[in-house]
């Protein structure tokens, strides 16, 4: 194998433009096909992006010969299914997040990327990006002293530009989405943590559907305790006033602190009272980095990005974080 030809399964919005071009553009790869249940929208998606082929049908996109590998951009509730029917089939696989709707889902497409000896990687496509690069080795330099703190806030109002927005709003929709707007961002931002910060020794959280305008919650909580006793406090609201909207994160230490932002570009270092900007600029197609490093370690040449185990963490946080398990006293 000295080139990987991508058939993409779910040539929805998120394709358009974060990741879809970005499969022709990166060195020995290409995309053979993309396949939506609507066969006109394939068709046309297809026809503007300059893809030879489409289908309608999953199984026939998995089943083309000459793709030898799958790109899974459906909502989580088809992931697992799809995964396994694709690894079956002798191809590798690139998966968006959340990679499942459950633990014990990722856990079976684990057990058959075994069972096949074939490869995945999750899109947690932020960890290839400049921002949390520097801060990854920022905190491997120690820049800031021990890590003491980690506090996390995301307020957003109702329908809020921030989430990605479909025709049929599938993410407010539990048996799809797995669980809400929670389960749509915050999958990069605890995987960015577990990514610096490993495996957590305590993991304590909860959800609740404050508005009731929806079927899935709208705040959580969580709280985390990493090794060396790093303490990890996370609010996610979804019901905010516009006027209260925030996004931010500040990892404190015993030298300084580090402040920036998972949706934004930016970082502020402080150290010592002294606070230093950096701005970074990411590639037009956001994924594009993350999907080099994949098409590598698809072809033997690198290390996989983002392992199913690596995305199986992040996703044992979230799903305890979104349970409505609070102690009644």
């Amino acid at each position: 194998m000295n080139q990987i030809n991508w058939g993409i399964l779910g040539c929805g919005d998120v394709t358009e433009v974060k990741s879809g071009p970005a499969f022709k553009k990166v060195p020995n790869s290409t995309t053979e096909a993309v396949m939506r249940r609507d066969a006109e929208k394939a068709k046309d998606y297809a026809n503007r992006h300059q893809i030879s082929k489409w289908y309608a049908s999953a199984e026939e996109l998995i089943s083309d010969e000459n793709i030898n590998a799958i790109y899974i951009a459906t909502p989580p509730a088809f992931h697992k299914d799809y995964a396994i029917e694709a690894l079956k089939a002798g191809k590798n696989v690139y998966i968006e997040k959340p990679v499942t709707l459950t633990v014990a889902e990722c856990e079976e497409i684990i057990a058959t990327e075994k069972l096949y000896q074939k490869k995945v990687t999750v899109a947690h496509y932020r960890r290839a990006l400049p921002l949390f690069i520097k801060i990854k080795e920022l905190i491997d330099e120690q820049a800031i002293g021990d890590i003491r703190i980690i506090d996390l806030k995301l307020y957003q109002k109702p329908g809020s530009t921030q989430i990605a927005q479909t025709a049929e709003n599938w993410r407010i929709n539990p048996a799809l989405s797995g669980g809400g707007l929670f389960y749509d961002l915050a999958p990069h931002q605890l995987d960015i943590l577990v990514h610096i910060f490993g495996t957590p020794n305590y993991i304590n959280g909860f959800s609740k559907n404050q508005s009731q305008q929806n079927a899935v919650a709208d705040i959580t909580s969580g709280q985390l305790i990493f090794n060396k006793d790093i303490v990890f406090n996370g609010l996610w609201c979804f019901n905010s006033h516009p006027d209260n909207e925030l996004e931010k994160c500040e990892m404190i230490g015993s030298k300084g602190k580090i402040v920036f932002s998972f949706f934004g570009h930016d970082l502020d270092l402080t150290i010592n009272s002294e606070t230093e900007h950096f701005s970074f600029k990411n590639t037009q197609h956001i994924q594009q980095n993350m999907i080099e490093k994949t098409v590598n370690y698809f072809l033997g040449k690198g290390e996989n990005p983002c392992s199913l185990e690596d995305a199986l963490l992040s996703l044992k946080i979230m799903e305890n974080f979104g349970r409505d398990n609070t102690l009644v006293i």
